[in-house]
């Protein structure tokens, strides 16, 4: 298992840009696919994306795509988000995760170590 810390959240406003950092303990971290989820109050965990452990393909939900970036680092041990011209619907507190080997699927069910959250609030 690896132990994850998310930071880089924070109050933009819509058409603006954050990026979020997973600093991830273990020194195994290449071996993981990571992933970003996000969760807004009373809804679910839904997928952001994910990136393979050796970053040479990448996963996105659709109401993210060509808005956000998924990218690694691992000599850093590190993943990150880039969320460009954000919407107030993507509020919501983000969690980083790792899923041991290959994207076997995208379900939170799928990863098996999480970071504790980051919030990210976009103001209209």
């Amino acid at each position: 298992q690896v132990q994850l810390v998310e930071s880089g959240g924070g109050l933009v406003q819509a058409g603006g840009s954050l990026r979020l950092s997973c600093a991830a303990s273990g020194r195994t971290f290449s071996s993981y696919t990571m992933g970003w989820f996000r969760q807004a109050p009373g809804k679910e965990r839904e997928f952001v994306a994910a990136v393979t452990w050796y970053g040479g393909s990448t996963s996105y939900a659709d109401s993210v795509k060509g808005r956000f970036t998924i990218s690694r680092d691992n000599v850093k041990n590190t993943v990150y988000l880039q969320m460009n011209s954000l919407k107030p619907e993507d509020t919501a507190v983000y969690y980083c995760a790792a899923q041991y080997g290959v994207l076997r699927g995208n379900r939170a069910a799928d990863f098996g170590s999480w970071g504790q959250g980051t919030q990210v609030t976009v103001s209209s």
